[in-house]
C-alpha cells in the first residue's frame, strides 16, 4: 500500500463515526538537556591532538591545542573533560603537565575527571583564545592499546559515547562540535588512520614517522577517531570527487578488500541524493578491535576485528549501510542532548531500511520492519514505561536501547505513513539542510516535519516518543446485510495510560478477489467502526500494510 494511501486516513478532519474522536493528549514533557555541565559562554572551535606513542607499554604522551570563542564577557574560566590519574587505584588515567595560553596569566586544577583552566581577566565576547595542555599516562579505556586478532600490536579508539576524556582533553559530549587535528608520532612500521584527509606523512628519524590527519569540518567529540597498525588499505576511487578507502589488517586483505566492495558507493550515492549532500571529505571502511559490530566514527568508519571474514552476508551489508547512514544522522546532524540519541540511532535504523528498500524491494523492507517489531516488543515486555526520548540522562550505559534504534525507527516509518513520501522526504531534506555539521533536538525535527506536512504533529511526537507502552488493539468484524453494512468494533486492550491515537487503514476483499482500502481512526479505549458495504467480505484485516506500530488481532464475530 502506497504511504499516500495511510496519510489519507491521519488527515481526516473528522471521526468515522461517533465514537471515534481523536484526543488532544496532554502528556509531561522531559526536561531539555542530559545533566552534562555545559558552559554556554564558550564554543570550542577546533582542536590539534598531538600523540606519541610507542611499541613500549600502552601509555601516550599528548599535547592538545584547544581555540575556544568567548560568547560572553564574564567567562573567567574555561573546563575539559580528562581522567586524571590521581585518585585512581589501577594506576591509569591522565596526568597533566603544563596549560599555556597565547595571553599570559593561565592557572590550571585537575581534578577528578575535569580540567579547570582560569585566567586573570574575563576575555572580551567575540574573542578566540587557544589553551595548550601537555599531559601523559595510560588511558583506562577510549583508546584501546592491544594485540589485533592476528597478534599483531595494535593502537584503536572507541570514543563512545563519552570516553574521548579518558585520552584526550575536550568538551566531551555532543552539544559542542569543533574542527580539529590528529597529528601522531609512532614507529615507522605503522599506519595511521584519522578523521578528515591525510595532510603529512614524514620519516623523523629514530625509527619514528609523523602523520598528520585534518578534519575540516565540526565534529562531536565521540566522532574522533584513530587507528594505528599494520594495514592493507585499498583505494577506491572517489565519490563527487571524495575518496572511498578500505583499511584492514594485511593477513586480512583478501576477505576485507571484498568485503567493503560493496555497497558503500551505492549507499552514499543514495542517501545524498534523497538527503542531502554528504558532508565529509572522505568515507573510510577500516578494520579495528575497539569495537563491536561497527561504530560511526566521522569519514572513517570502525567494524569489529573478526566482522571481516569475506561472505559478504547480508546481516554485514545491513551494519555497513547503517554506519553509513550516520554519516548524516549523529555525524553531520547530531542531537544536541543525550536524551535525543534517538536522533542519531533511530534514523540510521529506519535509514538503512529505506535503502533496503531502495535496492531490494518491499518485501525485504517489510522484513526487516517486522524483525525490528519484534525486537521492541521484547524489550516493552521488560520495561513497559521506557521512553525514547530520555528525561535528564545521567547513567551513561543507559545511553542506547533497542528502543532508541528499533522504535525510534518505526516512529520514522509511522511518520511516513502518516504525512506520505512528498511530505516526509521534503521535511527530511529541509532538517538536513537546516541542522548540518550543527545539532538539533526532537523539536527542531518535528517543527521541520510540520512545515513539510502542513500538519500539527506534537501529538504523534508526544504519544510516540515521550510516553512508554506498546498499543494491543483487539476487534471482531461482521457484515450487517439487512443494512449492507460492515460493523467493526474495536478496543485498545493495552494496560493503563491513555488511549493512542491510532490512524490506520482497514483492507476489505470482497469475493471477487478486489481489495478496498478505508481509513479508520481509533483514539479511545473502545468504538465502533461503520463501514458502506454492498456485499459480505471474505477478510477484513487491520493496518495490512504495516504503518503502525501496534499488536493487533481482528476476528469474524460469531454469528
Amino acid at each position: 500500500m502506497a504511504p499516500a494511501r495511510i496519510a489519507s486516513a491521519a488527515r481526516a478532519a473528522a471521526p468515522l463515526v461517533p465514537g471515534l474522536v481523536a484526543l488532544a493528549l496532554v502528556l509531561p514533557r522531559p526536561l531539555a538537556a542530559d545533566t552534562y555541565p555545559r558552559q554556554p559562554g564558550i564554543d570550542v572551535e577546533h582542536y590539534r591532538f598531538e600523540l606519541t606513542l610507542s611499541d613500549a607499554g600502552g601509555g601516550i604522551a599528548g599535547q592538545t591545542a584547544v581555540e575556544v570563542r568567548f560568547l560572553r564577557d564574564d567567562v573567567r574560566a574555561v573546563e575539559l573533560d580528562l581522567v586524571a590519574a590521581s585518585g585512581r587505584t589501577d594506576g591509569k588515567g591522565m596526568t597533566v603537565t603544563s596549560v599555556t595560553g597565547d595571553a599570559p596569566g593561565v592557572a590550571f586544577v585537575h581534578a577528578g575527571d575535569r580540567l579547570r583552566i582560569a585566567f586573570e581577566r574575563a576575555p572580551e565576547a567575540g574573542t578566540r583564545r587557544t589553551f595548550t595542555v601537555r599531559y601523559g599516562g595510560v588511558p583506562a579505556t577510549g583508546l584501546r592499546v592491544a594485540p589485533t586478532r592476528h597478534g599483531d600490536r595494535s593502537f584503536f579508539s572507541d570514543n563512545w559515547p563519552n570516553k574521548a576524556r579518558h585520552w584526550l582533553p575536550t568538551v566531551d559530549h555532543p552539544y559542542d562540535k569543533a574542527t580539529g587535528e590528529m597529528v601522531v608520532t609512532a614507529p615507522a612500521h605503522y599506519q595511521v588512520v584519522s578523521n578528515g584527509l591525510l595532510v603529512e606523512e614524514t620519516d623523523v628519524g629514530g625509527g619514528m614517522r609523523r602523520s598528520h590527519w585534518r578534519q575540516s569540518v565540526p565534529i562531536a567529540t565521540w566522532l574522533y577517531t584513530l587507528g594505528v597498525a599494520r594495514f592493507a588499505v585499498q583505494h577506491l576511487g572517489t565519490f563527487d570527487g571524495r575518496p572511498i578507502q578500505t583499511w584492514v589488517y594485511p593477513q586480512d586483505r583478501d576477505a576485507g578488500f571484498h568485503d567493503f566492495a560493496v555497497p558503500t558507493r551505492q549507499v552514499l550515492e543514495f542517501y545524498d541524493d534523497r538527503i542531502g549532500p554528504f558532508a565529509y571529505e572522505k568515507l573510510a571502511n577500516v578494520q579495528s578491535n575497539s569495537v563491536r559490530g561497527g561504530m560511526e566514527s566521522a569519514t572513517a568508519i570502525f567494524y569489529g576485528d573478526d566482522s571481516v571474514t569475506g561472505t559478504r552476508s547480508e546481516r554485514w551489508r545491513e551494519v555497513v549501510i547503517h554506519e553509513i547512514a550516520h554519516q548524516w544522522w549523529g555525524n553531520a546532524v547530531t542531537e544536541n542532548d543525550w536524551d535525543h540519541v534517538w536522533l542519531s540511532e533511530g534514523f540510521a535504523t529506519y535509514f538503512t531500511l529505506l535503502f533496503v528498500e531502495h535496492a531490494d524491494g518491499r518485501d525485504a523492507f517489510v522484513a526487516g520492519l517486522r524483525e525490528s517489531r519484534d525486537r521492541v516488543r521484547a524489550f516493552h515486555a521488560k520495561r513497559p514505561d521506557y521512553r525514547v526520548v530520555h528525561d535528564n540522562l545521567s547513567d551513561m550505559d543507559q545511553v542506547t536501547t533497542s528502543q532508541t534504534y528499533q522504535k525510534g525507527a518505526w516512529v520514522l516509518h509511522m511518520l511516513r505513513g502518516m504525512v506520505g513520501d512528498e511530505a516526509f522526504w521534503r521535511g527530511v531534506r529541509d532538517y538536513y539542510r537546516r541542522y548540518r555539521d550543527a545539532n538539533a533536538s526532537t523539536d527542531d525535527f518535528r517543527r521541520a516535519m510540520e512545515e513539510a506536512s502542513g500538519q500539527e504533529l506534537g501529538w504523534f511526537f508526544r504519544q510516540w516518543l515521550y510516553r512508554g507502552g506498546l498499543p494491543v488493539v483487539e476487534g471482531t468484524w461482521r457484515y450487517d446485510a439487512a443494512a449492507r453494512t460492515l460493523v467493526l468494533d474495536l478496543r485498545q486492550v493495552q494496560d493503563g495510560g491513555d488511549p493512542f491515537v491510532l490512524p490506520m487503514e482497514v483492507a476489505l476483499a470482497a469475493p471477487n478477489g478486489s481489495v478496498r482500502m478505508e481509513p479508520i481512526r481509533l483514539s479511545e479505549r473502545s468504538g465502533r467502526v461503520l463501514i458502506p458495504l454492498d456485499e459480505a467480505p471474505t477478510s477484513v484485516t487491520l493496518d495490512p500494510g504495516e504503518w503502525v506500530l501496534m499488536e493487533a488481532s481482528l476476528r469474524r464475530a460469531e454469528p
